[in-house]
C-alpha cells in the first residue's frame, strides 16, 4: 500500500502515540532478515525522517513558547522546561531553541504568524533534505554578516546556503560558510564596531571530573589589547610562579629586576601555564583591593566564602564549595585562603543551629546567608543550577503572607525563581520539608493539581549526599489506541 493512502489522525497526540507505536513495533522488526539494499533504504528513509520530525519538534516548540504552556508545567521559560522537564540538558535545549528560532513560524505581538527567519533552509528541513545540525550551521553564518550588508544580499545568501547544505555535512556547510563570509566581505571593510560589539563574548564553560574549567571567548580588539598587556607584565617569564617561593608576585614592572631574571632561569612553566598563573594573581590582586576599600555591600557573590565539613577539613580530604558554584579540592583550600580573607564557614555533618529575626527585618543578616549556603549551596527551586551567589532569601510563608526572617522560614532561591512563587496556576508554591528523610529542605511544586505532581527538591547542589528525588513519571499515553491504529493500517 503507498504512503499517501494511509488514513493518519488529525489529532497531534493520537499521531504523536501512534509514532511511538511504530518505533516500538520497527524494535522488533528481525533486520538480519533483509538484503542489503533494503538496510541502506531504510537508513536513508530513517534519516530524512529525522530531518523531517527536526521541523515537528520546532514546530511544537513554537507552540510552548507562543502559548506560555511551560507555565502550566511549572517552569519559568521555554529553556527551562526543555532542560529540566524534558530532561535535555542546557546544550541540547539550546541548541533546540535555536533551531526553532531559525525555522520555526512564530506569533507577532499583533497575532499573525511570521514567516521563518531563514525560509528556505525551513522548506529544506520540512522536505527532509537538511535536518537541525544544518540549521544552526547556517544561523551563525547568517549571524557573522555584518549589519552593513543589505538585507536582499542576506536574502540571497540564506538561500544559497539552504541549498548547498542539500548536498554538504554540517561540517562541510561550516566551510562553505566561511567562504560565503570571506566573499560578502574580502577585506573586513564592512565590519563595524556594532558588530563587534554583537560578536562579543566570554564563557567559562562547566568544571569537568578534574574541576578543571576550560574558557570559551570572542574578545574585542581592545580587550584583547588590555589582556596582552597584562601578561606580558603579569605573566612574564620568573613572575607569580606558585612553584617558585621566590618568584616575585604582582606587575612586573614593579619587581627587581634581578630577582625577576633569578626566577625566570628557573621558571619550566608553558606560556599558557604563566597565562593562567598571572590572571590568577591578577583576579587575586583586584579581590583583596576591594575587600580593604570596603567594597562589595557584604554580598556573598563579592567575597570568597567557603562551605566545608569539619570531616573534610580535619582529613583534608574532599571537595569545598564556594558561594559562586566553583568546587574546589580541600587540599587546595590552605593556598587559597592565604591569598584572600575568606569567610570559611566550617559546619558539622549534622544539622546546623538556626538563627532568627522573626518579623522585625525583611532582608536576611549576612549570618543567616551563610547558614542558608551550607544548608541549601544553591537555589533550591527543582533543577535550578544557579549558585548561591546568585540567590536571594526567600520566605516561608512569603513575607508579605506574613512570614518571618528566620533561618528554619528562609530558603535560597534565585530572583527569577523567588518571583515565580505565587497563589495563581503556573506559579510555583513552596514550603519546608517537616519529616521524611529530607526534613528541612527546601521542597518546590507547581500550583494547582496536576496528575503525579508532589513535592520536589533540587538535586543539583546536593547529588552526592541525596538518592533518586525524580517526580513521578507523566501518565503514560494510551498506547493500546495507537496500537489498534497501527493494526489497521498495516493490515490496509
Amino acid at each position: 500500500m503507498s504512503r499517501s493512502a494511509v488514513e493518519l489522525p488529525d489529532d497531534p497526540a493520537e499521531l504523536a502515540a501512534l509514532l511511538d507505536a511504530v518505533v516500538a513495533r520497527f524494535a522488533r522488526v528481525p533486520l538480519a532478515a533483509v538484503s542489503e539494499d533494503v538496510v541502506l533504504s531504510v537508513a536513508e528513509s530513517l534519516e530524512q525522517t529525522h530531518r523531517r520530525f527536526d521541523g515537528v519538534d520546532a514546530a511544537v516548540l513554537v507552540e510552548i513558547s507562543d502559548r506560555g504552556a511551560y507555565r502550566k508545567a511549572g517552569y519559568l521559560s521555554v529553556h527551562s522546561y526543555l532542560a529540566q522537564g524534558l530532561r535535555l540538558g542546557d546544550g541540547a535545549a539550546s541548541r533546540r531553541r535555536a533551531s526553532a528560532a531559525g525555522i520555526g513560524r512564530f506569533t507577532a505581538m499583533t497575532g499573525e504568524t511570521l514567516a521563518p527567519v531563514l525560509p528556505d533552509t525551513a522548506a529544506a528541513v520540512t522536505e527532509g533534505a537538511i535536518g537541525a545540525d544544518h540549521v544552526r550551521e547556517i544561523d551563525a553564518v547568517m549571524d557573522k554578516i555584518p549589519a552593513a550588508v543589505d538585507a536582499q544580499t542576506r536574502a540571497r545568501a540564506e538561500t544559497q546556503l539552504a541549498t548547498v547544505a542539500r548536498e554538504l555535512s554540517p561540517s562541510g556547510l561550516r566551510g562553505a560558510g566561511i567562504r560565503l563570509l570571506a566573499h560578502l566581505d574580502p577585506d573586513g571593510a564592512l565590519t563595524k564596531e556594532r558588530d563587534r560589539k554583537r560578536w562579543r563574548g566570554l564563557a567559562l564553560l562547566p568544571q569537568d571530573r578534574q574541576l578543571m574549567s576550560k574558557v570559551r571567548a570572542s574578545l574585542t580588539p581592545a580587550l584583547r589589547a588590555e589582556f596582552e598587556i597584562m601578561i606580558g607584565s603579569w605573566a612574564a617569564p620568573g613572575m607569580n610562579n606558585p612553584d617558585d617561593p621566590q618568584s616575585p608576585a604582582g606587575a612586573l614592572e614593579a619587581a627587581d629586576p634581578a630577582v625577576v631574571a633569578a626566577a625566570a632561569e628557573r621558571d619550566e612553566r608553558t606560556a599558557a601555564q604563566r597565562t593562567h598563573d598571572g590572571l590568577l594573581a591578577v583576579l587575586r590582586f583586584v579581590r583583596a583591593h576591594g575587600e580593604a576599600s570596603g567594597t562589595g555591600g557584604g554580598r556573598l557573590s563579592s567575597q570568597l566564602v567557603i562551605t566545608v565539613t569539619d570531616r573534610e577539613l580535619r582529613e583534608h580530604a574532599g571537595v569545598a564549595l564556594t558561594a559562586t558554584g566553583t568546587r574546589v579540592p580541600v587540599a587546595d583550600l590552605v593556598e587559597v585562603a592565604a591569598e584572600a580573607t575568606p569567610h570559611l564557614a566550617v559546619f558539622s555533618q549534622a544539622t546546623g543551629q538556626p538563627l532568627y529575626l522573626g518579623r522585625g527585618r525583611r532582608l536576611a543578616s549576612k549570618a543567616q546567608r551563610l547558614m542558608l549556603f551550607a544548608r541549601d549551596r544553591g537555589c533550591t527551586a527543582p533543577g535550578c543550577s544557579a549558585p548561591f551567589a546568585r540567590t536571594q532569601a526567600h520566605h516561608f510563608p512569603d513575607w508579605q503572607d506574613g512570614g518571618p526572617t528566620d533561618v528554619d522560614h528562609l530558603g535560597a532561591a534565585c530572583g527569577r525563581h523567588n518571583r515565580a512563587v505565587g497563589k495563581r496556576l503556573g506559579d510555583w508554591e513552596t514550603m519546608i520539608l517537616i519529616d521524611g528523610p529530607h526534613a528541612g529542605r527546601v521542597a518546590w511544586r507547581p500550583v494547582g493539581e496536576r496528575p503525579g505532581q508532589r513535592w520536589r527538591i533540587n538535586q543539583i547542589h546536593h547529588a552526592e549526599l541525596l538518592p533518586d528525588q525524580r517526580p513521578h513519571a507523566p501518565p503514560a499515553l494510551d498506547a493500546s489506541r495507537a496500537e489498534a491504529h497501527l493494526e489497521a493500517v498495516l493490515a490496509a
